[in-house]
């Protein structure tokens, strides 16, 4: 079965990427092996993030981006990360509510994920997903996360670039530096720079960021976008592309991915051993330990410490 899926993936059939995302995203079994074989083909994309907050334009702004991609012959994937139905578990937003000129598009496969509680924007198994995408020929991986506001700091740990995307009334400077977004960011675009303050927010982004921006990390360029009229994209593009260069040249880019790398290995190295631990057997035994009020009274440490030592 999964050699079939392999085959599926590598030679970009949509319904099969359908299916495998599927599985992924309610965590339907597929064995190691399989992103072990695929791994040599998913290695060579470009990720990309788009983050902000609600209502900035970034669904707006990915349609133009995989626009210009293909102009430039690239293929493009997206992950778009919508909020999960807390009734089917699934994404409430849909694949297809947006993007939807691209349905016939060999060249683009766009999906959208639940974020299952994820509150960092990036749906758990949205990794593995950009994997699946890279391996069916998809040069450019795009994650757009959903504006929560909280926590989208997880999507940088994801890509190799990341865009954060905010709107002229974003121009608050201390909640900007307390939203971390200075550290995350590797392009700034300010969108509907058609309303009042667009000007003035790109030069406070820019006064910042040149006295912020840490030794190793290339200065985040800051673009000006109307991305319902297609204003700046042009330019926006130019400079994701030069951004990336100067990210390779001083070794930053290498860097982000290995860093990535060995966070993904140490995240399923948790989660395999979480799985090995939670018997049926031990579930039981927490639920004996817990089944009245009065466990209170023990230490969470206590019981934890017992249920580690098979007691």
């Amino acid at each position: 079965m999964d050699k079939r899926l392999i085959e599926g993936v590598r030679t970009n059939d949509h319904r099969t990427l359908s299916r495998v995302i599927s599985r992924i995203e309610f965590d339907e079994s597929l064995n190691d092996d399989f992103f072990i074989d695929l791994h040599e083909n998913s290695a060579q994309s470009i990720r990309l993030g788009i983050t902000g907050p609600p209502g900035s334009g970034k669904s707006t702004l990915t349609d133009q981006l995989i626009q210009q991609f293909i102009e430039h012959g690239k293929s493009v994937g997206v992950v778009a990360i919508d909020p999960t139905s807390p009734f089917t578990g699934g994404a409430l937003l849909g694949d297809r509510v947006r993007m939807n000129r691209y349905t016939w598009e060999e060249k683009v496969f766009i999906r959208s994920m639940g974020t299952h509680g994820d509150l960092g924007g990036l749906a758990r198994k949205a990794q593995d997903v950009g994997d699946v995408l890279a391996a069916s020929g998809k040069e450019i991986i795009i994650f757009e996360t959903v504006g929560v506001g909280q926590g989208e700091h997880d999507v940088a740990k994801a890509v190799d670039l990341t865009i954060v995307v905010l709107v002229p009334e974003s121009g608050d400077e201390i909640q900007m530096m307390k939203a971390g977004l200075i550290e995350i960011a590797d392009l700034f675009i300010i969108n509907k720079a058609d309303r009042d303050g667009a000007n003035r927010l790109a030069q406070l982004l820019q006064n910042i960021l040149h006295t912020s921006t840490r030794g190793d990390k290339p200065e985040p360029p800051v673009f000006t976008t109307i991305a319902n009229d297609g204003t700046g994209i042009t330019e926006l593009f130019a400079g994701i592309h030069d951004q990336m260069e100067n990210m390779k040249l001083n070794g930053f880019l290498n860097n982000k991915r290995l860093e990535r790398h060995r966070n993904r290995v140490l995240g399923l190295v948790q989660e395999k051993l979480l799985g090995d631990f939670w018997t049926s057997e031990k579930r039981e035994a927490l639920e004996k330990k817990t089944n009245s009020i009065d466990s209170i009274k023990a230490s969470p440490h206590e019981i934890s410490e017992s249920l580690l030592k098979h007691e």
